[in-house]
């Protein structure tokens, strides 16, 4: 794996973004938005009802927790849709570049953007509603750690069915975290779902984190350890099987010209 073909890559997907100024306020806007929109709901849930104690900074922890992982995964398949869109995929890999080396560079372009987002979102956490993510200590960086591995996991897996299947299926690249949004706990405890998806949740790395992140900040320390290994261990499971997945599918394209076909 050569380190200097994996910059080159970083470097043409950072020049993408610095020249065009909507993608460079797509990383800026709508986590901001989101984070407003989420938090002055929640002002007003406190105003008008008896809520949850500590309920504004369960889902402002949560809304800046959720981007992350967004982020780590959309990028994953943006920096491969950017080559598809401009026609430019069979020069990527007809050039000595290898396929871990892709996606070695698109792990670090989804790092690098998810770390931009949290440390935009933490300022306006501090600043709108007096929640710091970094009072969480050490256990904040695991957390995100751990949504950081299941974001590359979902991005691979979304970037090896967009390159089995071409321009049609580009839509996963939005679609997938949504998909997994429900049993993933963001904003409620698994124990609000229903019996059989309790069971997929466990299943599901983001479920243990977001419930690990409400222990921790009621206290219950205990048990966080719990929730993180479980989540590091199925990233790992995750992570091997999305690169198995995405060599497979990338293989068959490769065998089938339709790496060529989609840049006709």
């Amino acid at each position: 794996m050569c380190w200097n073909r994996i910059y080159a890559l970083i470097m043409k997907y950072v020049y993408i973004c610095s020249r065009n100024s909507f993608r460079a306020m797509d990383i800026f806007f709508w986590p901001i938005m989101d984070l407003l929109v989420w938090g002055f709901v929640t002002m007003y849930m406190l105003k008008v009802s008896n809520t949850v104690p500590g309920l504004i900074t369960f889902l402002i922890g949560a809304v800046i927790m959720w981007n992350v992982f967004y982020r780590a995964q959309q990028v994953v398949c943006i920096s491969f849709l950017e080559d598809l869109w401009s026609r430019n995929l069979l020069n990527i890999f007809t050039a000595p570049v290898q396929v871990r080396e892709f996606v070695t560079a698109a792990y670090i372009l989804g790092l690098m953007q998810a770390s931009i987002v949290l440390v935009i979102m933490s300022l306006v956490a501090v600043l709108f509603y007096g929640f710091n993510i970094l009072d969480l200590g050490v256990y904040a960086g695991m957390l995100l750690a751990n949504l950081m591995l299941m974001g590359w996991a979902l991005g691979l897996v979304a970037t090896a069915l967009i390159v089995r299947w071409g321009p049609q299926a580009e839509v996963l690249a939005w679609a997938v975290p949504f998909l997994v949004q429900p049993v993933s706990a963001v904003f409620y405890p698994v124990s609000v779902l229903p019996q059989p998806l309790q069971v997929v949740a466990g299943m599901v790395p983001a479920a243990h984190v977001f419930e690990g992140m409400r222990a921790l900040m009621t206290g219950n320390e205990a048990i966080v350890w719990g929730h993180l290994g479980s989540a590091f261990l199925l990233n790992l499971l995750y992570l091997a099987g999305a690169g198995l997945l995405f060599r497979y599918l990338f293989e068959q394209a490769r065998e089938k010209g339709l790496l060529a076909k989609y840049c006709s």
